[in-house]
């Protein structure tokens, strides 16, 4: 039995989040004996609280209340040796860390407990190109340290492998992946957007994400507010909730788009959303390879988004998709308009979009890519 330890800094509704959960609910229980160990109060909790209870997967499930996202130099610490601890008692053959702080402080706890591989994901990065160069600088270290204390190096897009090849930390690619057969998602598209609050009849353009400044949803209401104001009949919506949302809803009221740009917050039915919308955007400013992506070209809609990191490895600029430069917003509200007053050239980028998510990006794929490696390096470890 392989024991495999998946180490994230909080269950957020994210992809990076529940991909790990996944990946430990659909590793082989008859090759791999796995837990999970984050920080609490996220969104996933619960779920993961009862995924973990099913008899036919079960895996572990440890809460770290010092493992928190804000940068914290005293429960940073405490995290670091009460992971390192719970590491010892664990004794994985593997540990697989995802996300900046579990990434950090994973791999340092891995090496002091005597783990002997460790993996870690790149979903993205914690450091960008829009930081104080002293401040990436610094985080660039970081990770040069983490990443020579680690056997490999995953990450979700060849963007970001590039970059971070640039950096001195790249190593293999291994997608991000979703439910593909089960896209699109069946659904009744009236019944939907009318409990969603969209009537009328008129187009609907949807975005996912959290409301932090990495996707810059205030963008977002700016480049909805261009399109609202050229063509009344659109409707708006951003899914999801963060940090942002009070100025997100201070700037709907400013411009008087309530009731034309809605804020859902997360919902656990994106699939049924993005079926029963027309067009998908998204103004990231970085990623790593968004998923909403993935499943909005595989349910077929034409997207319209920021050329930022992954974005650039899927969607292709009049190929499958609309590519705009980050931060431009007059031109991705010029691209978006122009989709919704031609229907039919929308309608085939999405078809071409959808014939573009091949299985490379199907999730169970993934989790299979996964237990090969795990295999491979609880093959070749030295002992603890």
């Amino acid at each position: 039995m392989i024991r495999v330890v998946h180490l994230v800094t909080r269950l957020d509704l994210g992809g990076a989040q529940q991909n790990t959960l996944y990946t430990a609910g659909h590793l082989d229980p008859a090759r791999f004996d796995v837990a999970v160990g984050c920080g609490p109060g996220g969104l996933l909790d619960d779920e993961a609280r009862r995924l973990c209870a099913l008899p036919a997967r079960p895996f572990r499930l440890r809460f770290f209340p010092t493992l928190v996202r804000r940068v914290s130099p005293l429960d940073d610490l405490r995290a670091l040796f009460h992971l390192a601890a719970w590491l010892r008692e664990e004794r994985p053959d593997v540990v697989h860390t995802h996300s900046s702080k579990a990434g950090i402080l994973g791999r340092l706890a891995a090496r002091l407990a005597g783990v002997s591989k460790v993996v870690h994901t790149y979903h993205g990065f914690g450091f960008h190109e829009r930081q104080n160069r002293l401040v990436r600088g610094f985080y660039v270290a970081l990770e040069r340290l983490c990443v020579a204390l680690s056997d490999w190096t995953l990450f979700v897009s060849e963007d970001n492998r590039r970059w971070g090849e640039r950096l001195g930390l790249a190593q293999l690619v291994s997608r991000s992946g979703g439910r593909l057969a089960e896209l699109p998602a069946e659904v009744d598209r009236g019944r939907k957007r009318a409990e969603l609050g969209c009537t009328g009849g008129g187009p609907l353009v949807v975005s996912v994400g959290n409301l932090k400044p990495q996707k810059d949803p205030e963008a977002f209401v700016r480049v909805a507010a261009r399109c609202v104001e050229a063509e009344p009949e659109a409707r708006f919506l951003l899914i999801g909730d963060g940090e942002l949302r009070a100025r997100v809803e201070g700037q709907l009221a400013a411009r008087g788009l309530q009731g034309k740009v809605l804020l859902p917050g997360w919902r656990r039915d994106t699939a049924e959303i993005l079926a029963a919308a027309d067009l998908f955007v998204l103004t990231s400013l970085w990623e790593g390879l968004p998923r909403a992506l993935v499943e909005a070209m595989k349910t077929g809609l034409p997207c319209v988004c920021y050329a930022a990191g992954g974005v650039r490895d899927i969607l292709r600029d009049d190929e499958n998709g609309c590519l705009v430069e980050p931060g431009d917003e007059e031109g991705m509200a010029r691209r978006i308009l122009a989709l919704l007053r031609e229907p039919e050239r929308a309608r085939a980028l999405g078809r071409k979009a959808a014939a573009s998510i091949g299985q490379e990006f199907d999730i169970d794929g993934m989790v299979r890519s996964q237990e090969s490696l795990y295999a491979s390096l609880a093959g070749s470890r030295k002992s603890i």
